[in-house]
C-alpha cells in the first residue's frame, strides 16, 4: 500500500478552533489559569447522540476551547500549527474556516480578526510549503443581519492564494435559523467571486439539503452525507456540480451514524459525487485528515486508484488557482505510479 501522508491533497473543512492540537489547548489552559472539561482531555473520540442535547454538549466543549483563545499569537499558533500538521499529511491546500466575531473582543473588531487570520495564513503557508487559504463563516445562531456585515468583509479580501479569502460559509446546529434569512448574505459573497459553502445535510436530511441548496446555492455542502437517502437529490447535487464535504470521524462522533462503516461513502461516490474528505473538528474528534483517507481504506475498501481519485476531486473543488490545481494533480498522479510500500496504515 502507499503512504497516504504522501498522497497531494487539499483539506477544505477544518474550522479553526476544532483544528487546535490538544496539547496546545492544554498549554493555552494553564497559561490562563481556565479548568477545561476532562472530556476535551480525554485520548478518546467525543462521542454524542444526534440530538439537541448532544449538539449542545459538543457546542460546550468547543466553546470552552474557543475561550482558552484570548491574544493574536494564540491564533497565529493555531494558524501556523494547522498548516503544519496539514503539510505533515500530504496537504498542499488547507481552506480554514474561521467566524471572526469569536476572536473580535480582544482584537478590537472583526477586521482586525480577519487581517489577522489572513496575515498568519499568509506567513504559515511561506513557513510550511502549503497553500492556506481562508472561509470565513457566519453562524446560523446570529442574526442574518450579521452574516451580511461578514460577506461584506470577506468580500473585500476575495482571491485565491495564501492568506485571501475564498469562500463563506454558514455553519452550526443546522436546526437552528432559517436558511432563506441567509440568502442575501451569500449573494453579497458570491458577487465577490467567493465561493458558497454552507454547512448542510449532516444533522438534518434531504430535505434540509434542498433547503440549503434552494436558498444558498452551495459550490460545495459542508458535510451533504444524508443526500444519499434520496437518489434523485443526490443526482441533482452530481448534475449541479456541488462538492461533498464529506468527514467520517464526525458523522460518528456526532452520532449521525454508528459505526465508520455506515458512512454512505461508496454510495456517494458510486453516483458520481465529487467528495472531498475532511476532518471537521480534529481537536474534539481525535481524527485528522489522513485518518479519513485511512477509513475509505480500510473500512470502505478503496484501492490506491480510488483513493487517488478523492484526493484528486478534493483538488479539484478548492478554490486554489489552475497552476496549483495543475502541481498538486501532477503529484497525485506521481504518488498514484510509484511503487506500493508497505506504510499503508491503519485507521
Amino acid at each position: 500500500m502507499r503512504d497516504l501522508a504522501t498522497l497531494p491533497k487539499a483539506h477544505l473543512h477544518l474550522h479553526f478552533t476544532g483544528s487546535m492540537r490538544p496539547s496546545t489547548l492544554l498549554d493555552l489552559a494553564e497559561r490562563y489559569l481556565i479548568r477545561l472539561p476532562p472530556a476535551l482531555l480525554d485520548a478518546d473520540p467525543l462521542r454524542v447522540p444526534s440530538t439537541e442535547r448532544g449538539w449542545f454538549r459538543f457546542q460546550r466543549l468547543y466553546d470552552a476551547a474557543r475561550a482558552c483563545v484570548r491574544s493574536g499569537d494564540d491564533m497565529r499558533r493555531i494558524v501556523d500549527e494547522a498548516a503544519e500538521d496539514d503539510a505533515a499529511e500530504g496537504s498542499g491546500r488547507l481552506e480554514i474556516q474561521v467566524d471572526p466575531t469569536s476572536y473580535a473582543p480582544f482584537l478590537g473588531g472583526i477586521t482586525p480578526a480577519v487581517e489577522l487570520v489572513l496575515d498568519a495564513a499568509r506567513d504559515a503557508s511561506a513557513r510550511h510549503g502549503i497553500e492556506v487559504a481562508v472561509v470565513v463563516a457566519a453562524s446560523r445562531l446570529k442574526h442574518p443581519l450579521d452574516a451580511r456585515t461578514l460577506a461584506r468583509l470577506a468580500a473585500r479580501y476575495a482571491g485565491d492564494g495564501p492568506g485571501e479569502v475564498v469562500g463563506f460559509g454558514l455553519s452550526n446546529d443546522e436546526r437552528r435559523g432559517d436558511t432563506r434569512e441567509f440568502a442575501h448574505a451569500f449573494r453579497i459573497a458570491a458577487a465577490a467571486g467567493l465561493a458558497s459553502v454552507p454547512h448542510g445535510g449532516e444533522l438534518l436530511g434531504p430535505t434540509h439539503v434542498s433547503e440549503v441548496v434552494g436558498a444558498l446555492r452551495p459550490d460545495r455542502l459542508g458535510h451533504g452525507v444524508r443526500s444519499a437517502e434520496d437518489p434523485r437529490l443526490l443526482a441533482e447535487l452530481v448534475e449541479g456540480g456541488v462538492a461533498l464535504e464529506v468527514c467520517p470521524a464526525s458523522n460518528v462522533s456526532l452520532g449521525v451514524y454508528e459505526e465508520l462503516g455506515d458512512v454512505p461513502l461508496p454510495s456517494l461516490v458510486g453516483a458520481g459525487a465529487t467528495v472531498a474528505l475532511g476532518a471537521d473538528d480534529p481537536l474534539l474528534f481525535r481524527s485528522r485528515l489522513v485518518d479519513q483517507y485511512e477509513t475509505a481504506r480500510h473500512v470502505h475498501g478503496f484501492d490506491d486508484a480510488a483513493l487517488a481519485d478523492l484526493a484528486r476531486a478534493s483538488l479539484r473543488a478548492s478554490r486554489a488557482s489552475e497552476a496549483t490545481k495543475h502541481h498538486l494533480l501532477a503529484g497525485v498522479d506521481a504518488w498514484l505510479a510509484a511503487e506500493p510500500t508497505d506504510r499503508g496504515g491503519h485507521p
